[in-house]
């Protein structure tokens, strides 16, 4: 897709679309309210997919969130890209977007979780985790 734009421009996220697709398609969103992903918004660098220039009239088409200190430590989450414009090239979009941002190029650790796209991410170097055995999480359903 010629034509996509990406921006990390907070200004330009349609909230509404990216949280309608969360709330109603994302597996990984169920059940976390609106009040909660706003912060996360926030909270993180965002980059919005658009048809073309969001200052011109661009329709979003895509998102992408990282969790980030700037420093050491990124997390990305929440990527997606509406069903009708999937296979355009707009997730490489996205994600050189990521990529190529300042303030997450060179991070120490870069994490995701992924249950269906790893050849994409794998890609730009993602590996499975080196050494599993070190790491250790807190997964808990959402509560409110």
């Amino acid at each position: 897709m010629d034509e996509c734009v990406v921006s990390s421009d907070p200004r330009h996220i349609d909230r509404d679309l990216v949280w309608r697709f969360l709330h109603n398609e994302a597996y990984w969103a169920a059940g976390v309210p609106r009040e909660v992903m706003e912060r996360a918004f926030d909270g993180s660098i965002c980059f919005s997919a658009f048809d073309r220039d969001p200052d011109q009239d661009g329709k979003q088409i895509g998102f992408a969130r990282v969790v980030t200190d700037r420093a050491t430590f990124a997390w990305l989450c929440d990527v997606f890209v509406l069903k009708e414009h999937r296979g355009s090239g707009v997730a490489k979009r996205l994600m050189d977007a990521v990529m190529a941002h300042p303030d997450l190029k060179g991070l120490r650790n870069v994490l995701l979780a992924t249950r269906d796209a790893h050849a994409l991410y794998a890609g730009y170097g993602f590996t499975p985790l080196a050494e599993p055995q070190r790491w250790m999480s807190i997964r808990r359903p959402y509560r409110g």
